[in-house]
């Protein structure tokens, strides 16, 4: 049988953070490892116990989870640990940095139980998960911050069809909706996403929407 995925909770708020350990809890797969209320706290305890995934509140006190997200998953880590952010509807102003510093995916905390694990599962596999819907919000209140300027290449080593596709993705879209807009196979787009972040050295689909942006090929 295949070990459970462990997960370690991080969020300041008891109740919050009770009810995502139970929700957890309650899946054959899953494991929370450890829970705590500020990222400092979360560092030392990933180090110590090493979950696969850390479930991560953005605002909290002594080190908030943008801090944390890049002291566990940032560049130049020598072991990374996957993190999973989330927050409130009303987007944090910090969640654009937060993905910069490291995460591999952002949901939000009035999300459904069940999309909450999907998205602590999807992040395990080391694949990256960024809600449609939270894309475009983020991408909407950040778009004139991330404007070129932090970007050098422009995508220019992609093909324009792998450019569209990013484009896309920076849009939001799942697979299955870049897949209808092109009138193209899923299994196509995925070639097509596999290729773009080969070519850009990117980790995930999160860093892909975050290029994008930042260098300027989506308005």
């Amino acid at each position: 049988m295949t070990a459970p995925v462990r997960v370690l909770v991080c969020d300041d708020q008891p109740l919050i953070r009770t009810g995502f350990t139970t929700i957890i809890d309650s899946q054959p797969d899953l494991d929370v490892v450890a829970e705590c209320g500020d990222g400092r706290t979360a560092v030392v305890l990933a180090a110590k116990l090493r979950p696969d995934v850390v479930v991560m509140d953005v605002r909290m006190p002594v080190l908030d989870g943008i801090g944390a997200t890049r002291l566990l998953a940032g560049a130049g880590v020598a072991d990374p640990v996957k993190v999973l952010v989330v927050t409130t509807f009303n987007l944090d102003e910090y969640v654009y940095e937060a993905l910069r510093a490291g995460a591999s995916g952002f949901l939000l905390k009035d999300a459904p139980p069940a999309r909450l694990l999907h998205g602590i599962r999807t992040v395990a596999t080391g694949a990256a998960l960024l809600a449609p819907e939270v894309t475009r919000q983020l991408v909407g209140r950040y778009a004139t911050r991330i404007r070129p300027g932090d970007g050098t290449t422009g995508g220019g080593s992609l093909t324009p069809r792998e450019l569209e596709v990013l484009r896309l993705i920076a849009g939001g879209l799942s697979n299955g909706e870049i897949a209808a807009t092109l009138v193209i196979s899923q299994e196509t787009v995925k070639t097509y996403v596999s290729r773009i972040l080969t070519k850009l050295d990117l980790r995930d689909r999160v860093q892909a929407v975050v290029y994008a942006y930042r260098n300027g090929l989506v308005a």
